[in-house]
């Protein structure tokens, strides 16, 4: 029974390690800066229109902020280096940060829906002017602060949380700039209450699939976009394979993946050029960075203990 690693971390070529959210501080630093200015903005002129939307708004806002630093804090700890004791690093911080921001906003939103329901039994008076006139710089900030993100959105969790908190800001404003404008003209400040509740519906399902994606890779399960039959099919198709056992796909962080597999070569190790392929391989078709192949013979004298699928 022979235990190969796939690729060498120092300089081979098997390997291609991406840092492309470095590219995303600046956004994450302006984005913080931005919307810490707006929160102070909407607290005050909250307080002064007595408007629950301006106030819940800012108070989502300030959820963001923290969520940046969050985000940004683990892409920043993402990149430390691998030590004794945390032998991949703290790449999974950022799957971490991605399920708090999840669970942080969807609380963010629990807090504006009981708010609204309380301003259903005692109605407040709303300076509808006002609450327009702040919510419309909001739809500008949040706006601009989720397109700084837009581009990695699909590739990393982390970033897809902070581009839907900004996203979810930018609507949200967006719907207290409506609110503003009917109660200004109709006189109905029931809207702000009913508004905010809409709203919330919105986030909370927008949220829902941030939630699942981060604590499915919290939980080690395969990576979205990652289909482990194919993988399977693809190892078990290659030349002198007999058989494939103990396949495991997991997320490393929100932008890298893992592999460890046994594969049954009865005629013996291959070589490292073959193993090779096969990483390079997993990388281009599968997007898994980070292979651990062991290769076994099959001797019935030594069976392998972790062969029966059932055994972990």
């Amino acid at each position: 029974m022979m235990d190969h690693h796939a690729g060498d971390h120092g300089h081979s070529h098997c390997h291609d390690h991406g840092h492309g959210p470095n590219s995303f501080r600046r956004a994450f630093a302006v984005g913080i800066a931005l919307n810490v200015a707006f929160v102070l903005a909407e607290v005050a002129y909250g307080l002064k229109a007595h408007s629950l939307a301006l106030l819940s708004d800012a108070g989502h806002n300030l959820s963001d902020v923290l969520s940046l630093l969050l985000s940004w804090g683990a892409i920043t700890l993402s990149q430390r280096q691998p030590s004794s004791r945390f032998t991949y690093g703290l790449r999974s911080s950022t799957i971490l940060a991605a399920l708090f921001n999840a669970v942080l906003l969807l609380a963010a939103m629990g807090w504006i829906a009981w708010e609204a329901m309380q301003r259903f039994v005692n109605p407040v008076a709303v300076e509808g002017g006002v609450v327009a006139g702040v919510a419309v710089l909001g739809v500008v900030i949040n706006t601009a602060t989720a397109l700084l993100f837009m581009a990695g959105r699909k590739h990393d969790l982390n970033i897809r949380a902070a581009f839907l908190h900004m996203a979810a800001d930018a609507a949200i404003s967006f719907g207290v700039v409506l609110t503003g404008i009917g109660i200004l003209f109709s006189g109905w400040f029931w809207l702000d209450p009913v508004v905010s509740l809409v709203l919330v519906g919105v986030v909370v399902l927008g949220t829902w699939g941030l939630l699942r994606d981060s604590l499915n890779l919290a939980l080690h399960a395969v990576p979205a976009g990652v289909e482990p039959s194919a993988v399977w099919s693809y190892l078990a198709s290659l030349p002198g394979v007999a058989q494939v056992h103990d396949l495991h796909i997991w997320g490393m962080s929100t932008t890298e993946s893992a592999l460890t597999v046994h594969l049954v070569m009865p005629s013996g190790y291959p070589g490292d050029a073959f193993i090779c392929e096969i990483a390079r391989n997993l990388h281009n078709r599968f997007h898994i960075g980070h292979p651990t192949i062991q290769v076994e013979t099959g001797d019935p004298d030594y069976p392998c203990v972790l062969e029966p699928n059932h055994v972990v």
